[in-house]
């Protein structure tokens, strides 16, 4: 989400000194609770370990009370460190108390972990194949043995959930660890929004004594921009001691950062030092002193009132996109692929090789979707897995959205057309699939990767996805039925034709039947399934009678097809609300029926 709030401080300058009171004993001292989990030794072979963290809970915190929720802060120690130091310094500790006690920060759980396998140094070398392996401690062990136990904003430790609580989690770390930080951001920015390098630059890149800064920031700014953190959100409170042994490497880096400002900009990124600091604890302790209120600034209450009226025509388009309730997935609502879209409200919304875009659908469907996501429901679904979308980020950008029919009912997968360039969901499968889901039909619109056989290979995975999940999605997917206008109309007939073992799965049903809209496909291959079709007369993209020839032979080898024409109609005309070819969608579920029953 892109809704932080803009922070106070300037994009450079220098900390404040931690208030003298801070470093004394609270009267309302926080709790710190050794936990052992079970991990595996990343560096050697994967073997079985057993690993320490340290929990510091704040003052008040009642393991028995499952409706308080705490934002999470994990802390890395550097070279030569342990877990639980963090807790070891009483001046740490109790600032923590008085900035909680003080309501300088709301109360917030803090781990103090270990990149170390057995807890202790390996020498320098040792230590950064350690560090460089921890985020896969942390997706795997780390997170879900702390979050199982503490009471934090995820509501299970599955990975949906641990990423859907993103915004209430944050990573920092000093001299190593603060490597480690920038490391947790080249990997975990689906699980963590908030980052705190102190005395550190990222070695994604490199190592100690060949910083390739350069390239690192590139690394960096890639992952940004990819992942479209600017939207869904991220801060990094970057500082050094102005007498830090090695704030060169900090130095440098904030250089190369700052002068890409029109990515990094102040509420993304800040570089402070601590006057006269050197690398030490003191400096650690100004350090998060100065970051931790800038931290967690959504409330409870800035998400409940972004959620609080319906939408209307005048909603902006990037309010949609951003709103809490939709999480990480808001951005794919609309095209991600921004240059085929234009307009700034909902009713302005145009779409690249479309006509017929109705605003009071377009104004429903995001309701909808709010009100279903409001209400705890899960509107939207990934189809792959953490894995691979790192191997291929542009994965990243597909999923199912999920419009329910009634329990157990028939399936539909709704595909939405582009060029193959772009996903024209709003206007050409999300009104689709809530207009079955109105009959009881359980309906899914793909978002998928723009490419003719990329986007065959994600429709292939929702099929799957569908079939492996059907029991939890309360759906009956035999005889499904595929729809499609435009390139969503091949990618329908390609997997009706081809089946899902041609692109990349293992071999499941075809569908019952195919909906082929407004596509200039002309290809019969002796094997198609029941196709119904719709086009009109003014498609000057998709010929008409190159669709009415398709389906004269599809009928010739004996299968059912069916197909309309519309006088007059240009392509991509979606439901065509409001004129006389708008029942199409009515005839095409009876020719689908028909053909299953």
């Amino acid at each position: 989400m892109s809704t932080e709030k803009n922070h106070t401080m300037e994009q450079t300058g220098f900390t404040k000194s931690v208030p003298a009171l801070y470093n004394t004993a609270s009267d309302h001292p926080g709790t710190v609770t050794r936990i052992d989990y079970d991990a595996k030794d990343y560096v050697n072979g994967e073997e079985p370990v057993a690993k320490t963290a340290f929990v510091y809970t704040p003052y008040g915190y009642d393991e028995n009370d499952e409706e308080t929720r705490y934002d999470i802060l994990y802390l890395m120690h550097g070279w030569g460190g342990h877990a639980g130091e963090y807790f070891e310094y009483a001046p740490t500790k109790n600032m923590f108390d008085h900035l909680i006690g003080n309501g300088d920060v709301k109360p917030v759980i803090i781990v103090s972990s270990t990149f170390y396998n057995e807890n202790s140094d390996r020498g320098f070398s040792g230590s950064i194949a350690e560090f460089r392996q921890f985020h896969r401690d942390f997706e795997e062990n780390l997170m879900p043995a702390v979050e199982g136990r503490f009471h934090t904003y995820a509501k299970s430790v599955s990975d949906e959930d641990l990423k859907a609580s993103r915004d209430h989690r944050a990573f920092g770390g000093f001299s190593l660890g603060s490597v480690t930080t920038w490391l947790q951001f080249c990997h975990d920015t689906d699980y963590i929004h908030y980052f705190l390098p102190m005395s550190g630059s990222s070695w994604y890149y490199g190592t100690y004594g060949n910083f390739q800064i350069e390239r690192n920031v590139d690394f960096i700014e890639q992952i940004v921009n990819e992942n479209h953190l600017d939207e869904r959100g991220y801060f990094i409170f970057h500082c050094v001691g102005t007498q830090d042994s090695v704030k060169s490497q900090s130095i440098d880096m904030a250089d190369e950062i700052l002068k890409r400002d029109d990515v990094f900009t102040p509420d993304h990124y800040v570089f402070y030092q601590k006057e006269g600091g050197y690398h030490d604890f003191d400096a650690v302790r100004e350090f998060l002193y100065n970051a931790l209120p800038l931290f967690f600034t959504e409330t409870e209450e800035d998400s409940s009132s972004a959620v609080s009226e319906p939408y209307t025509a005048e909603t902006l388009i990037s309010e949609v996109q951003n709103d809490p309730v939709f999480e990480e997935y808001g951005r794919m609502i609309f095209p991600v692929n921004r240059g085929y879209m234009s307009g700034t409200a909902l009713k302005d919304l145009r779409l690249t090789w479309y006509s017929n875009i109705d605003p009071a659908m377009t104004v429903r469907i995001c309701n909808y979707l709010r009100e279903h996501a409001s209400a705890g429901k899960t509107v939207f679904y990934d189809i792959y897995t953490e894995a691979e979308k790192k191997e291929d980020p542009a994965k990243r950008n597909t999923g199912l959205f999920f419009f329910r029919g009634d329990p157990y009912a028939k399936t539909a997968i709704v595909n939405a057309g582009g060029g193959f360039a772009y996903v024209g969901a709003m206007h050409d499968s999300f009104p689709h699939a809530l207009t079955l889901s109105e009959k009881g039909y359980n309906a899914f619109a793909l978002i998928y990767r723009p490419g003719a056989e990329t986007a065959c290979e994600d429709l292939a995975r929702a099929i799957a996805f569908i079939y492996e999940h059907a029991e939890d999605l309360k759906i009956d997917p035999e005889e499904y039925s595929l729809w499609g206008g435009s390139a969503g109309g091949r990618m329908a007939a390609w997997l009706g034709s081809y089946g899902t073992e041609s692109f990349g799965e293992k071999e499941y049903p075809r569908p019952g039947a195919v909906i082929v809209n407004y596509t200039g496909l002309s290809e019969v291959y002796g094997n198609e399934p029941p196709t119904y079709s719709a086009v009109g007369t003014g498609d000057g993209i998709a010929y008409w009678r190159t669709m009415q020839n398709r389906i004269k032979k599809i009928r010739a080898d004996g299968t059912a097809a069916e197909i309309e024409i519309f006088d007059g109609l240009s392509h991509g005309f979606g439901l065509v609300t409001g004129t006389n070819a708008e029942g199409w969608l009515d005839h095409a579920v009876e020719f689908w029926q028909n053909c299953i029953s």
